[in-house]
């Protein structure tokens, strides 16, 4: 009977230690969606017991109980459990594992997208730039095409309002499925440069984005 005692006291500390070490963010998400802690409160979060029927975690000096329903049948048990729970936490707060550290520079075409929206940007950021006199007027020869001049000093607010606009969208779609889904952390400074990139560039950021979730996938396929 001691020997028993003895291993189940060894399994207990080994999953406590491992918990902590690597799994931490998984400890947070178990506060946060078993005992509705606030995400910044469970930030801090620590394994400090663990039975065969409920992990013992505390936050910010508070103590949590996360029960384990069914209760498992010996600490063998506790792998595929907590793989189970950490999964069901990820769906129900809309999130993913795969987690995107970086921000990306459009590249190619995307890069030429980015550079003629930068342009139409600046150009049309003044109704005087289609008026005789203006540096970009003299600069590309708008004197040889007054009609067209004209016609663009006549409507210069509605390509911006209009693409600025669709783009303000975009970024708070980017925001909540992209960036938030794949732990990007709101305000900082690779969030900041995925907004300011598809404030520019629109829709391709979300490819851009996409691709770099799928070579993640492809990465973690690789080390199975």
């Amino acid at each position: 009977m001691a020997a028993i005692n003895d291993k189940s006291a060894s399994s207990k500390s080994f999953i406590i230690n491992h918990m902590n070490a690597d799994h931490q963010k998984s400890l947070a998400m178990y506060l946060r969606v078993y005992c509705d802690v606030a995400a910044g409160d469970a930030k801090s979060a620590r394994l400090e017991d663990i039975t065969l029927s409920d992990l013992l975690i505390s936050a910010k000096g508070t103590r949590y109980s996360v029960p384990l329903d069914p209760p498992m049948k010996t600490f063998s048990d506790t792998r595929p459990r907590v793989v189970a729970m950490h999964k069901e936490c990820l769906q129900r707060l809309g999130l993913s594992d795969i987690v995107i550290k970086e921000y990306r520079a459009p590249r190619g075409l995307e890069a030429v997208n980015f550079g003629m929206v930068v342009a139409t940007l600046l150009v049309f950021s003044r109704g005087s730039n289609f008026l005789p006199g203006s540096f970009f007027y003299e600069s590309v020869g708008l004197g040889r095409f007054p009609a067209f001049a004209q016609f663009c000093h006549s409507v210069q607010a509605i390509p911006l309002v209009l693409l600025l606009g669709i783009h303000a969208m975009e970024a708070v779609l980017l925001s909540v499925n992209r960036l938030k889904r794949h732990g990007v952390p709101f305000l900082s400074g690779v969030w900041f440069a995925w907004i300011a990139s598809i404030i520019i560039e629109g829709v391709f950021t979300f490819k851009r984005f996409d691709r770099m979730v799928k070579e993640e996938e492809e990465k973690r396929e690789h080390k199975k």
